[in-house]
């Protein structure tokens, strides 16, 4: 499939009902065919990778051909410069997520983004850091312990970032880290136990949602399944 054929198949797909419900969302009507997740997966997988594809897909700037873009761009071909201008155009957090999903997290700057982003004032920039911290916690089965102990001192200083998803993404990441293994778990565990003193209304909820997720007998008997 083509360009052309791709933004067919969008509009073929796409109802008006639909389109007014995205609102919800925080997706403009105008920038949006309401296409569901599912559906942008079967094209993405008749696409198939095309770096170029993926770049003509971002610059027309609609929630699908964006989360398309994501989808089957080459993370060999990604620019870190790429990274950070697709980053800097997130203005909600589905395109955020995909992105770190289905294609950040498979380049060689993943971890450095994090450093850099969490950083950076802009909301979705932040989200995309801890996004990234989550996602690699989940996917990047290989990796050290101290990978992602290194993350730890980010989370605590955002901490008191009370936007809505900046602190729902600094929680996640806490949350992903401390679910790795029984190890991480208890130093997780230690670091909302700092969050949780300090006086910020967000702090105290993010400490308090992944103490009680990262505690609970669901996810301390797995762990221990893990280790025995």
């Amino acid at each position: 499939m083509d360009y052309h054929e791709i933004i067919q198949k969008l509009e073929s797909l796409s109802s008006p009902e639909d389109v007014e419900g995205m609102a919800r969302f925080g997706i403009s009507p105008e920038k949006t065919y309401a296409v569901r997740i599912p559906d942008l997966r079967k094209i993405a997988k008749t696409v198939g990778k095309d770096h170029h594809l993926a770049a003509q897909l971002w610059k027309a700037g609609y929630r699908e051909t964006r989360i398309l873009a994501c989808m089957i761009d080459d993370p060999k071909q990604l620019t870190s410069e790429q990274m950070d201008r697709w980053t800097s155009e997130f203005d909600y957090w589905e395109i955020c997520d995909q992105c770190c999903m289905k294609l950040f997290r498979m380049t060689p700057y993943a971890y450095e983004k994090v450093f850099q982003w969490s950083q950076r004032k802009g909301e979705f920039v932040k989200r995309a850091a801890f996004t990234l911290i989550a996602v690699l916690a989940v996917h990047d089965k290989k990796a050290a312990d101290e990978k992602f102990e290194q993350f730890f001192p980010l989370i605590i200083r955002e901490a008191t970032d009370n936007r809505n998803y900046v602190k729902k993404g600094v929680n996640w990441a806490l949350r992903h880290i401390g679910k790795r293994n029984i190890e991480l778990n208890k130093k997780a565990i230690i670091v909302a136990g700092e969050i949780q003193k300090i006086h910020s209304k967000g702090a105290k909820w993010i400490a308090a949602d992944a103490l009680r997720e990262l505690e609970s007998d669901k996810v301390q008997e797995r762990l221990h399944r893990k280790t025995n």
